[in-house]
Formats: structure tokens, sequence, C-alpha cells
């Protein structure tokens, strides 16, 4: 059903400027009554991602003014004209369009995840972008099998921590590498085989004794420049390197030659690439929400900011000092 032409004032995040967690200021701004296949979300909760930190910088730069935010939960308020899929009422979440740290949001409905009642919607704002990413990393590439070899960086964080619990239920030997004692106790619990505490341990070291020198066959990165030199040591003769995030920064190139050496495979990987179309979309995120509801898939929120602390928010996540998942919340 068409709605009319009212404007909806609400409370958002906003950058105009590229710089530090300083530039994430309060504002009132104004959306419209959603268009022809829209909705209009009223939020509940964001999740953080590296994304967001990125972006804020520069790193990936975005049209200002801006509105960060990838994923969310919440309840759909209005449709617009053509919606069939979800109605007024309907508890919902999403991700791949900006705009989430906000009270509200305009989003597409083919977007839309419908989210059950036995989530709440902190766990829903968790759910999309690091449950799906974590679905497509473990599936997409070098599908772990029984004992295989696994190693995932920041095994602790809210990533991490997802993707070993997915590792561990398709019965690998998971290898997490982490920066504290606390963040290795987290890893242990969510399913972790080996822990390498990489301020104290060299972790291609560590992974080599682990393996008895034959090496990681899959590697998961989200961290980038610190790790992926070690990556390329530790990896196993035609085991494959996943790079999908660049926490410390982006790798330093190298010689695609040097794969030669143990004919392995290094790819790149976005969410976005692997969710072209709404059947795609619903596939992931059926099959998140089935991991969470049968128990073996935990959806770890650590940290719950109000939406007006979002800066402390990034200084946690910026600082890599989070474990599990960070949520803002919208009252």
């Amino acid at each position: 059903m068409a709605t009319d032409n009212k404007a909806h004032s609400i409370q958002a995040i906003r950058i105009e400027q590229y710089g530090g967690t300083d530039v994430l200021r309060l504002k009132e701004i104004t959306l419209p009554s959603p268009g022809a296949g829209q909705a209009l979300v009223r939020l509940k909760a964001a999740g953080l991602n590296f994304i967001d930190i990125y972006r804020r910088r520069g790193d990936y730069p975005v049209e200002l003014p801006y509105t960060p935010g990838l994923e969310a939960a919440g309840v759909v308020e209005e449709v617009g004209e053509g919606v069939t899929r979800v109605a007024k009422g309907d508890r919902v979440c999403y991700t791949g369009q900006p705009g989430a740290y906000a009270e509200a949001a305009l989003v597409d409905a083919d977007k839309l995840i419908p989210l059950p009642d036995s989530l709440s919607f902190s766990q829903g704002a968790a759910l999309p972008l690091q449950g799906m990413t974590a679905h497509y990393l473990i599936n997409e590439y070098h599908k772990p099998r029984p004992d295989m070899p696994v190693l995932i960086h920041a095994a602790a964080g809210g990533m991490g921590l997802l993707l070993v619990q997915w590792a561990r239920h398709l019965r690998a030997m998971v290898i997490g590498t982490v920066s504290t004692a606390e963040k290795a106790e987290l890893a242990m619990q969510a399913g972790c085989d080996h822990v390498i505490n990489y301020a104290e341990q060299d972790f291609v070291t560590e992974v080599k004794r682990i393996t008895g020198n034959g090496g990681a066959e899959l590697i998961i990165d989200g961290v980038g420049k610190d790790t992926f030199p070690g990556d390329l040591e530790a990896v196993s003769l035609r085991g494959t390197i996943v790079i999908f995030g660049s926490a410390s920064g982006k790798a330093d190139p190298v010689s695609p030659n040097l794969f030669q050496q143990k004919s392995i495979k290094v790819c790149g990987g976005s969410l976005f690439n692997f969710m072209l179309d709404r059947n795609e979309l619903l596939m992931r995120a059926h099959d998140v929400i089935h991991g969470v509801q049968a128990g073996w898939l935990k959806l770890n929120v650590h940290h719950e900011f109000p939406l007006k602390e979002a800066d402390k928010a990034h200084k946690l996540l910026e600082g890599r000092q989070s474990t599990g998942k960070i949520v803002l919340t919208m009252n």
C-alpha cells in the first residue's frame, strides 16, 4: 500500500568529515515515508563492524554527510507501494544498506530478513553481516572437513567467535589466534582446539608445531597487514588463505609467483558478492538462524552502547580490545 509523504524526524549518528571517533555526532535528521519497494524500519539495535571504521576514517570513501552502520534489527513501521514481503509490525533484520546508526531507516524490502521471536533485537543486529559473512567464508572457498587444520585470526572477536563455532561444528581442528589471556579463554570456550597468543608466541611456529609441520589447510584472516606474511608461511601445501578484512591495515603487496611454492590459493572475500539475490540472502540467513536455534551457534553480544555513545563503541572496536559483538541500542 502506498504511503503519504509525511516526514519522520529521528536521531541519527552523522559523519560530516572523515576522521577519528569525534566525527561521530548525534543529529536530528528527516526521513521521508517509504517509496515503492521500501519499508521504514523502526530500529532497536545496530551492529558495529570494522567497515564502519574504514568508512569513518575515509579508507573506504563514501559521500558525506553519511549515517554509518550496515546491519540492524527492528520493527517495520510503514511499507511503500508494491511491498508484499513484509508488513507493519514485522520483526526484521538486514544488512547491505547504510544508515543503521539511527532510530529508523529506509530499507529495500527485498533485503529484509524475518527475525524469529526467539531471537532478541540485539541478536538480530549481530546476525546479518557477521553471521552471513561466517557462512560464506566457511562454505565457499575450502570447506572444512573433520580434523582439517583451520587457522582463524582474531578468534575472540565478534567475527572470530562465529567462525570458530562454525568450523568446530564441521569437526575441523580449529586453531585460533588472540592477543590476551582473556581472549584465549573465550576462544577455547567457543571451540578452538588450540589457541595461540600472538603477543607471546610466533603463530607460524606454533601452527607448524600443532600440525606436525603440515600447516593450516584453510586460513581465514580479517587482520591483514600484521598477519598476512605469516599466513604465507603457515599455510599448507595446496592450502587456501582468505582475506576478508584489514583490521591492522591493508596487507603489503606480494608477487603472485610466491603462491607457486606451495600451490596455494589466496582469495579475497566480501559478503556483498555472496548475496546477489534474495534467494541467496535468505539461504545464508536461514542457515545462520538455524544454527542459533539448534544451539551450536551463539551470537555473542558482549558489549552494548546507547546510540549516543557510538564514539565509545568505535574506540573499543578500533582498539581491538573488544570481545564478541558490539551493538548500539535505540530507545
